[in-house]
């Protein structure tokens, strides 16, 4: 009967703390993916999950059992204090785990070149360019083929493979849109790489993972996905906007601030990414600032 009651128990404390573990999986946006690079990473979580746990649930099977069997109170239990290693138990307790780092470092070494994230998305669409910049502590995105800009908030269309390029105007930040899948640093006088696609529209939630300064809890921006034909009536209307980012806008924008308003640009100053990105390379020969014509 004690057995019978631990094990009652036993199975309702799981039972709780399984309840409350997997209660929170739904706020986890990773592993719900809308695009190719977040579903392969999403996949990637779970087959490393399911591989640890073939270490995990035996141990604690085996903790429990042996609680139970070997108990004072149980008699019949044998007891051989004289008992020696026995070969098959040693196989297991090398050999699994073994296998399972041979099976992590397989997936982990093939999927680190498949999600290579300087690696264009093969498609038939033409990649969308956008320019990415990091400020104190809100985000710019430049449109340079449409001479556009937006702060705090991405536009773009779904099933288009996205082209982005990287920089800071500050510190080092972390550019991560979670349901798209990979982050990417975003550095001071560097220029780095990432290529996404997402498959749905809706809206989805980028942030910086890197803590930049009191802003840093703040620094979110929207990555909304539409339709090719919602975004090309976006663009019309993102050219209508009143507000242009010439070099004196943006050095306002580039001052330190919090939840700076979302704002269209209709028009870009020429340059501006490379400006940004080459005036911290004094040691290079710094860049003459862009023209402020439009």
């Amino acid at each position: 009967m004690k057995i019978v009651k631990f094990f009652s128990f036993f199975i309702t404390v799981g039972s709780i703390l399984a309840a409350s573990f997997l209660s929170g999986c739904s706020q986890l946006v990773v592993l719900h993916p809308k695009g190719p690079v977040g579903r392969e990473e999403s996949a990637l979580i779970y087959i490393a999950f399911a591989l640890m746990m073939i270490v995990v649930i035996p141990v604690y099977i085996m903790a429990t059992w042996f609680a139970i069997r070997y108990r004072a109170s149980n008699k019949k239990a044998a007891y051989q204090p004289k008992w020696k290693g026995s070969a098959k138990i040693e196989w297991v307790i090398w050999m699994i785990p073994i296998l399972i780092v041979v099976a992590l470092s397989y997936f982990a070494w093939t999927r680190t070149y498949q999600l290579d994230p300087y690696k264009p998305i093969v498609s038939e669409e033409k990649p969308l360019r956008i320019q990415v910049v990091s400020l104190d502590w809100n985000w710019l995105f430049i449109y340079p083929d449409h001479h556009i800009a937006t702060v705090n908030e991405v536009v773009f269309p779904a099933k288009v493979p996205l082209d982005f390029r990287l920089t800071s105007a500050t510190v080092m930040t972390s550019f991560f849109i979670p349901q798209l899948g990979s982050q990417m640093y975003a550095m001071t006088g560097m220029k780095t790489r990432l290529h996404l696609m997402a498959d749905e529209t809706g809206t989805y939630v980028g942030r910086n993972l890197e803590f930049s300064g009191p802003g840093y809890v703040t620094m979110h921006f929207n990555a909304i996905v539409k339709t090719p034909d919602q975004f090309e009536a976006w663009l019309q209307n993102a050219r209508q906007s009143p507000d242009t980012l010439s070099m004196d806008a943006y050095e306002a924008l580039s001052e330190p601030q919090i939840h700076y308003p979302k704002t269209v640009y209709s028009s870009v100053v020429p340059g501006l990414f490379d400006h940004i990105a080459g005036q911290f390379r004094g040691w290079m020969g710094a860049k003459d600032p862009p023209k402020t014509g439009m």
